[in-house]
């Protein structure tokens, strides 16, 4: 299975190289080992995360594409769909199947039809629009809900600090 997953990703890495995709880069932390991905996220334009390189891990279990992977921002980043750890919270990357807590529909949940990229992506998309309704960072939604004010300064100042990391 391992190898198969290896495979699967080594194809994804090369069509990445050979067709860079806008918003972000990603690649090997290691050469050694194509289950752990580096990547980096450019805070989309005309979102509060505009100006931002956000750096995460993406490790995939030895089962990919069964299984998603985990995505865990190094960079600080507060949003409320990001554990204050940094591990991102959104349904593609929970495990495939029904909700055990009824919150998503299983066609929402993690698919091996989902590649490197469609992770990114949604990732990015999770940036423009945080789902306050089942937050992973509870401080963060009350504050997008209730005192954007001060949601808004500490995305600012995790914008600026991930650009002084440049």
């Amino acid at each position: 299975m391992a190898s198969q997953a290896s495979l699967l990703l080594q194809k994804q890495l090369r069509d990445l190289c050979k067709h860079p995709v806008a918003g972000f880069s990603a690649g090997l932390i290691d050469e050694s080992n194509i289950f752990e991905w580096g990547v980096t996220i450019i805070g989309p334009p005309d979102t509060l995360y505009d100006g931002g390189y956000f750096n995460a891990i993406m490790s995939f279990p030895s089962n990919y594409p069964l299984s998603p992977p985990t995505v865990k921002f190094t960079s600080e980043l507060w949003h409320p769909n990001v554990y204050p750890d940094g591990k991102v919270c959104i349904s593609i990357l929970h495990p495939p199947g029904d909700d055990p807590n009824g919150y998503e529909l299983a066609s929402e949940r993690w698919s091996p039809v989902h590649t490197v990229e469609s992770i990114v992506l949604s990732i990015i998309s999770m940036l423009s629009s945080p789902n306050d309704e089942s937050p992973a960072n509870v401080e963060a939604a009350k504050e997008w809900r209730d005192k954007r004010d001060e949601f808004k300064k500490k995305v600012s100042r995790c914008v600026r600090k991930s650009q002084e990391m440049l």
